[in-house]
């Protein structure tokens, strides 16, 4: 099932991969918003609801993992699929047990993320579901 509309947050502290990935899905039909920092994400999330946040593990000011720890707290049903670089694959690992969705290594295939997030956000709507 395609989900048209899903709205995902996209964090990264690499600006330009904020903008090809948001723009990449955007055209495939997904809501996006791009922040560059944890800080920001948590910000937005405060105001506005997403279904999946794609977060980088790695980030300057507030990591990754940090940040999931907060979404899990705060927002439970918003799911959380993790993107890491090479060097990061335990932390990525350490983000499933913390209660990510999934999570996958750069570069990502855009087929393989769009198959990601519809997953993912299958799972956010059924949680709203049930409550």
């Amino acid at each position: 099932m395609h989900e048209q509309g899903l709205r995902v947050l996209i964090v990264d502290d690499e600006q330009e991969l904020v903008s090809a990935i948001g723009e990449r899905l955007g055209l495939r039909g997904f809501r996006t918003k791009g922040v560059t920092s944890g800080e920001a994400a948590l910000d937005y999330l405060a105001e506005h609801s997403c279904d999946v946040v794609l977060l980088d593990v790695k980030m300057p000011d507030l990591g990754g993992l940090e940040v999931l720890k907060r979404i899990r707290q705060l927002h439970p049903d918003t799911q959380v699929l993790m993107l890491t670089g090479h060097g990061s694959r335990r932390d990525a690992e350490e983000g499933m047990r913390l209660g990510a969705y999934d999570y996958l290594v750069k570069p990502v295939s855009i087929g393989v993320l769009c198959r990601l997030l519809q997953d993912a956000g299958s799972h956010a709507k059924k949680d709203h579901t049930e409550t």
